[in-house]
């Protein structure tokens, strides 16, 4: 008979044969049941990786989940790969709820994070709690992000005293890319680096339990991840972070115009579907499928 046990940062396969006892080190990666937000603490604690992407529906959630992602995130980036805006600002609260529903449904083991949508919580905190609620009790969301720094503390405050989770978003943030007028890489300059450092701490200070940077320099992110003792994630933010964040549609390939310098393409997914369903239509179009035994 064999029982996984967790013990620290690795896996052991305990094997009963005839009254011994073996141990075996299986691997290196943590086996938790549910990630939650202590979880990721502990795993910062203890130097292990945190692993996120994106997800905005049903089967890729499942597949991620399945894989062994820490962290899934339905980000407002659902605006640009699942609705073609040119930027994340269109999304809206409902459509938030909607992919996160549709993620919920598939996940068994991940942390749930949500985007609370541009206009849904920058007015004031009573407006960020409205938003916050009903992402938690309609879309059964883990947690919520917000981008932004002391601009946003009283929402940050809010949400936490009324015991929503609460992840920030530093650097590069997406929902103000009209102020920046660029995706360059931010807080290059002392000023911006010194001003980041200080936002990031004040996020620390009103609860939140991480925070994403995005499209900072490496050593910005490391000296970040070094002070503050929640876990920080990083897309663009050097490898001394506490764990990495990606859009699934970069990740896989499946957009193929977006190639910053921090993406790494595990697969080719456009090109692959692009010639599956070249493929599809030669074989209709000369009546090749469907064929005799795919017919009832």
């Amino acid at each position: 008979m064999t029982n996984i046990l967790r013990r620290g940062s690795c896996n052991i396969a305990v094997l009963y044969s005839e009254g011994t006892l073996t141990k075996i080190q299986m691997s290196t990666q943590t086996v938790f049941h549910k990630i939650t937000s202590k979880v990721l603490q502990d795993m910062k604690n203890s130097n292990e990786k945190i692993t996120m992407l994106t997800a905005y529906d049903f089967s890729m959630a499942r597949i991620f989940d399945e894989a062994g992602i820490d962290v899934l995130l339905v980000g407002d980036s659902a605006a640009n790969v699942m609705a073609g805006y040119e930027t994340t600002l269109p999304i809206t609260l409902d459509h938030m709820i909607y992919h996160t529903q549709s993620v919920v449904r598939a996940v068994k083991r991940a942390m749930i994070v949500t985007d609370l949508p541009f206009g849904s919580y920058q007015g004031d905190s009573k407006q960020a709690l409205a938003s916050g609620i009903r992402l938690m009790k309609e879309a059964g969301a883990h947690a919520l992000k917000l981008e932004g720094g002391e601009e946003i503390l009283e929402s940050v405050y809010r949400l936490i005293q009324a015991g929503i989770p609460v992840m920030g978003h530093l650097g590069l943030t997406p929902q103000s890319i009209f102020k920046f007028g660029s995706y360059t890489v931010r807080a290059k300059e002392e000023q911006e680096a010194s001003a980041l450092i200080s936002n990031a701490h004040a996020l620390q200070d009103a609860g939140c339990f991480s925070i994403v940077l995005e499209k900072i320099p490496a050593v910005l992110g490391k000296k970040v991840a070094e002070a503050l003792h929640i876990p920080i994630i990083g897309i663009g933010a050097g490898k001394h972070v506490d764990g990495q964040v990606l859009v699934m549609h970069d990740m896989l390939g499946i957009s193929k115009d977006f190639a910053p310098r921090f993406l790494r393409r595990y697969l080719d997914l456009y090109s692959q579907i692009a010639n599956a369903t070249t493929a599809y239509v030669s074989d209709v179009k000369a009546q090749k499928f469907p064929a005799e035994k795919e017919q009832y």
